[in-house]
């Protein structure tokens, strides 16, 4: 087999980030956008000793999962790796995922997973549902100025103003954007030279307010004399803000500063140009009758999908049992999302966060809420668990772990076996990095009570999966 070959194979299974699998005389080929059950015509492209890379060429018999794509952009961009197969397959696929990642590398049976795991959450809707977009802009290849996503694995930028898993609202936003940058003769910035101004449009929704925040990532350093440099920056200004409150529910116009040649989106430093500094958002509490406000910032990390989030933390509550005794720390913290949820219920509440905006808001949230029973601290889990641990002699009763993809620091897992908690709720956004965590922690003294899969990201390969481990007897 050489590069270039033309293949007619059949697809019989799907690999971790969605690509079709195929054998041709038992060599494994990855073909992106080929559907489990489908015969297609592939043209190798990356050759490897065990197995090759093919671009799809052909779907010459379609499978009976396979369904048409709402996006015309799903082959090109990188976000919607799913969309030609049904949502019920998708489901399957990411439930399958999961278990196969805490089997393969977390060693656990599947006779005890099948035992503990419950029925994937999946979604209503599974198209509009993200409430936070961050578009990049820049120039197609005839040189006209864009903004959209990039394609995969490239810095290439689709011309697409209306993500179909965006709000509706973002379309006529990025396209007031674009017409005002071509009036007033704004450049976009380049990655390779370092130059022009904007970078990125970064477009918040709130979900239930119907608020909307639009944030322009430009390449620029903060000058004290902000009001000044925002008119050199943004030429007639007042006739962007204008034309963007126009939309229903803009209700903040925002720029952040970011000078530095990185792949880091945003910069450390945002100053309002119109409107409030922040949009509010809220939660409910399943069973409750009552929400939890959140003030969202330009940084603050808040789950995209809602609704989702919803159900994700009522299941948080109903694995922590609580009784109103309870300690409780929230580790990767955040804005205080799940802190609040628990607060609720719990006697007392710690949240951890590295990210010192992060904090004020979490701070915020709790104040907002007229929340009194809770606690944020700035720093590194790794390495504020410790030293709480060793200087005021806390414990927990609880631990929720909610990292980034890149999973649990040692510090933080050996710390957390040292609290010794009855139970341990792990929220995690990539089942790898949850396997190999789960698996420490079951090795000293935990076990794997409960664990669920819920559809956060419909369309994509992301799954996020919440865990109930607790503290063996004895």
């Amino acid at each position: 087999m050489n590069k270039n070959d033309l293949v007619t194979v059949e697809i019989e299974d799907f690999s971790h980030d969605g690509a079709g699998i195929g054998k041709v005389n038992g060599y494994a080929l990855f073909i992106k956008d080929a559907v489990i059950g489908d015969t297609v015509s592939a043209r190798i492209m990356k050759i490897k000793s065990k197995y090759a890379f093919a671009k799809l060429e052909k779907v010459i018999t379609p499978s009976s999962f396979r369904v048409t794509p709402e996006c015309k952009f799903h082959r090109q961009c990188g976000g919607c790796q799913l969309q030609a197969l049904s949502y019920e397959k998708q489901l399957e696929f990411k439930q399958n995922k999961v278990v196969n990642n805490l089997i393969r590398i977390g060693g656990f049976l599947s006779e005890h997973l099948e035992n503990v795991i419950e029925p994937i959450i999946g979604m209503e809707n599974a198209f509009r549902y993200r409430n936070k977009g961050m578009y990049p802009v820049g120039y197609d290849k005839a040189g006209a100025l864009v903004t959209g996503f990039y394609a995969g694995r490239t810095h290439d930028i689709i011309a697409n103003t209306d993500c179909l898993l965006g709000d509706e609202r973002n379309k006529e936003i990025l396209e007031t954007v674009l017409l005002y940058m071509k009036k007033n003769h704004l450049n976009a910035y380049n990655e390779k030279t370092g130059a022009g101004l904007f970078r990125h449009i970064l477009i918040r929704n709130s979900f239930y307010n119907a608020d909307v925040m639009v944030c322009f990532v430009l390449n620029a350093k903060f000058s004290e004399d902000f009001p000044k440099q925002i008119e050199i920056l943004l030429p007639h200004k007042q006739e962007l803000c204008d034309s963007l409150s126009k939309i229903h529910g803009v209700s903040s116009i925002i720029v952040n500063f970011n000078s530095e040649q990185t792949n880091v989106i945003m910069g450390k430093k945002v100053c309002t140009v119109w409107g409030q500094d922040k949009i509010t958002d809220k939660l409910y509490i399943r069973d409750t009758g009552r929400f939890i406000t959140f003030k969202i910032s330009p940084h603050s990390f808040y789950q995209v999908n809602p609704r989702q989030t919803e159900k994700l933390y009522a299941l948080a509550l109903e694995y922590a049992e609580l009784s109103g005794d309870e300690t409780v720390w929230d580790l990767y913290c955040g804005i205080g999302t799940i802190s609040l949820f628990m607060a609720v219920y719990a006697k007392q509440v710690y949240g951890v966060e590295i990210i010192p905006e992060a904090v004020h808001d979490a701070c915020q949230n709790a104040k907002e809420n007229e929340t009194k029973n809770i606690e944020f601290f700035i720093g590194k889990v790794e390495d504020v668990l410790p030293q709480k641990l060793s200087d005021e002699n806390i414990h927990a009763d609880i631990i929720i772990v909610d990292p980034p993809r890149k999973g649990c620091d040692s510090e933080c897992i050996n710390t957390m076996i040292k609290m010794k908690p009855k139970r341990i709720i792990y929220i995690s956004c990539d089942s790898a990095t949850l396997a190999r965590d789960l698996r420490i922690l079951c090795d000293n003294s935990y076990e794997l009570k409960r664990f669920r899969v819920i559809d956060q990201f419909g369309q994509s390969v992301h799954v996020e999966t919440i865990c109930l481990l607790k503290l063996l007897e004895g």
